[in-house]
């Protein structure tokens, strides 16, 4: 049995052969690598030697014609023991500043042919001179050589050095062919599994996993075999990543993670070789876990679309990992774990039984889910003892552990900015706007027509889901424009919908189409304001029709294609005339919401102008306000300049008189012209 990694927490993941190495695992290659202290004294020192060539190689004293020596000799101001002849010129030492030329060694120039200048210092001299004809060669050598010696150190610094660090697994391109994953251990990581919730099923499975690696034998006491693989598919934001991290910090095992745009980079046959590195570390340092996060980057099927070259060298990557996952011994206890939101386009020799077992669902939380997401993500923050996270799980419905997480944060920053202590639910309220529908911008200036047309939409909207039993609860409206929509109106589903029925479809639809209706009643004209209510009905009339089969001319027949096939130009797959009956159904369907929609606003008028003139006071209404006012209640709250009169009089001084055009007294309602709207 392999040794228990606690026994040795700080063996390195590089290197088998350490202290506790395996009785049957070889001796480790001795090391042949010279160190890297000894090869930087080696280039300083070269470095240092040329520099000290370079500045010695310059020839010593001044320059002077033969006839200037001449002159300067025969007048005694040359020593005249200090003349010598060299391959390179006549040197001699001046005694004494004269004319141009200052006391010490002065030259003579010429070329390598020394017989004229030996007759001429004979005749000059009677003999007196000295002969230095064999200088020493090392200063011409060292400065020939060592450019070449510097350049061959640098070559074998990055080439060799690289290629023999690379070891077995890369290949001619030295580290290229390692593999760059991330080693994990228990101590590097502070999450656990009590911090992923929401995804109770995926979590017992994995954890599983980890109680197979830490206690192999009470599984393999009746036969039991450890699974190869695992496969987390799932939308984005689930927590496929998260769940990994947790792993890692459950088990008490080396944990390898890599994301599969890794493996493959511009040389061909990397990503294979670094599949090879990878496994080759694994099995050396099991029991342990390979994380491979978005596999579907190297894992897609092979010889699907149009083949390239690119495509080639995925396939080989893809190729060694199945190799490698079908290479492992029984006694290798090492897991593959791996993640990607698009299970449909993997190849069916990676998912199959043997190399991933078991193909685990973190599909997007239910209502208990989210409610246990946002008391996990709530414990680092301040909250009112007013909230109600279970309010907020259900007003998010769809919302994945990424976006309720956000929620939690959001909240965070808009109580700090506005100066809280804790955290209340209508900072949660409005993070949850803020993330579906984007940024409220109190600051933007409306024309008045404009924002009636807007309150008329918004209240058709508002009116007709109140008016449809089958519709989801209304939750509030509001005309305060927010990202890229003019105004909104919120629902709040009672129960999270895994399918959708037809009287709740077209409840849906109609409830899209009551914007536009109220809207052109109104104004006896038609905006741009609907287009993302067409889109809706358009998409949910298109999937009824060509995906659920609710239609009785086509009947119970499919007709969408397979978005994630094999080809770039699928075949619909039908002929023309069944083309036209599906138009003909998606239009009737659209049709047949809008026309009894108008139906039903024209019925229920008054509601709409009640709610609609309570928008254009109030600005935002909540869904027992819109119940009250279309039983011909009506609200007794502040409005908006209620709110500014109230917030100017708290800014401004006692006794400060307030001089401006369109001011009141201490006692008026209206603000000054000068303050700027804010609503809440």
């Amino acid at each position: 049995m392999p040794e228990n990694p606690q026994k040795n927490p700080k063996r390195d993941s590089r290197e088998p052969g350490g202290p506790n190495r395996r009785p049957d695992q070889p001796p480790p290659p001795p090391n042949m690598r010279m160190s890297r202290s000894l090869l930087m004294w080696i280039m300083l020192v070269a470095l240092a030697l040329l520099l000290f060539v370079v500045f010695n190689s310059k020839q010593p004293g001044q320059a002077v014609r033969w006839d200037e020596f001449e002159t300067l000799y025969k007048q005694g101001s040359i020593d005249p023991d200090s003349v010598v002849l060299r391959a390179n010129g006549t040197y001699a030492e001046l005694r004494e500043s004269t004319g141009n030329y200052a006391a010490g060694p002065i030259r003579v120039p010429h070329s390598q042919v020394r017989d004229p200048y030996i007759e001429r210092l004979e005749k000059l001299t009677n003999g007196a001179w000295k002969d230095d004809a064999s200088p020493s060669l090392w200063p011409s050598l060292v400065v020939g050589l060592l450019p070449w010696i510097l350049i061959f150190g640098v070559i074998w610094f990055f080439l060799f050095r690289g290629l023999r660090s690379a070891g077995g697994g890369a290949g001619m391109f030295g580290s290229f062919g390692r593999s760059r994953h991330r080693l994990t251990n228990k101590e590097h990581t502070n999450v656990t599994f009590a911090d992923v919730a929401g995804i109770e099923e995926a979590k017992d499975e994995l954890t599983e996993i980890v109680e197979f690696l830490k206690n192999p034998k009470k599984f393999q006491r009746l036969g039991a075999r450890i699974p190869r693989g695992v496969l987390l598919n799932g939308p984005p934001g689930c927590g496929k990543t998260l769940l990994a991290k947790a792993i890692a910090g459950e088990a008490d095992v080396p944990f390898f993670s890599i994301s599969g745009s890794d493996f493959v980079e511009m040389f061909v046959g990397v990503g294979a070789s670094r599949v090879r590195d990878l496994f080759k570390q694994a099995k050396e340092n099991n029991p342990c876990i390979i994380f491979l996060d978005e596999i579907d980057a190297v894992g897609r099927k092979r010889g699907s679309g149009f083949a390239t070259g690119g495509n080639d060298e995925r396939e080989q990557t893809l190729n060694a990992i199945l190799v490698e996952m079908d290479g492992f011994e029984t006694s290798d206890q090492v897991i593959v774990i791996a993640a990607t939101n698009r299970a449909d386009v993997l190849d069916p020799a990676l998912t199959r039984p043997g190399r991933f077992d078991r193909q685990v669902i973190v599909s997007l939380p239910d209502l208990k889910g989210r409610t246990e997401i946002l008391k996990v993500h709530a414990r680092k923050v301040k909250l009112a003892p007013t909230v109600d996270l279970e309010r907020s799980a259900r007003g998010t419905p769809m919302f994945s552990g990424a976006d309720l997480a956000a929620i939690i944060n959001e909240a965070a920053i808009i109580a700090t900015l506005a100066g809280k202590d804790y955290v209340d639910q209508d900072d949660l309220d409005e993070a949850r706007d803020k993330i579906k529908f984007g940024r409220a911008r109190k600051s933007r200036v409306i024309e008045e027509k404009e924002k009636v047309a807007t309150a008329y939409h918004e209240a058709g909207h508002a009116v007709v889901q109140s008016l449809l039993p089958d519709a989801d609860p209304l939750h509030k409206v509001t005309i305060i424009p927010r990202g890229q929509f003019g105004g909104a109106t919120f629902s709040l589903p009672e129960k999270d919908r895994y399918g959708f029925g037809l009287r709740y479809l077209e409840s849906t639809m109609r409830v899209m189409c009551g914007g536009r209706i109220a809207e052109e009643i109104m104004t006896g004209d038609v905006s741009s304001g609907a287009s993302q209510d067409i889109a809706q009905v358009t998409a949910f009339a298109r999937m009824m029709i060509l995906e659920w089969g609710m239609s009785k001319r086509l009947g119970f027949v499919r007709y969408g294609h397979d978005e994630a096939g094999e080809y770039a130009l699928p075949n619909k797959g039908y002929s023309d005339e069944t083309a036209r009956i599906i138009d003909e159904e998606i239009k009737r369907l659209s049709d047949t919401a809008y026309t009894d929609c108008e139906k039903l606003i024209r019925e229920n008028w008054q509601k709409v102008e009640a709610v609609a003139n309570a928008l254009l006071k109030y600005e935002t209404l909540s869904a027992d306000e819109v119940h009250r006012l279309m039983r011909g209640d009506t609200i007794d709250k502040p409005t908006v300049s209620d709110l500014l009169a109230a917030e100017h009089r708290k800014k401004r001084a006692p006794g400060e008189s307030v001089i401006g055009k369109g001011t009141k007294s201490a006692d008026g309602e209206e603000p000054g012209s000068g303050v700027v709207p804010s609503p809440a």
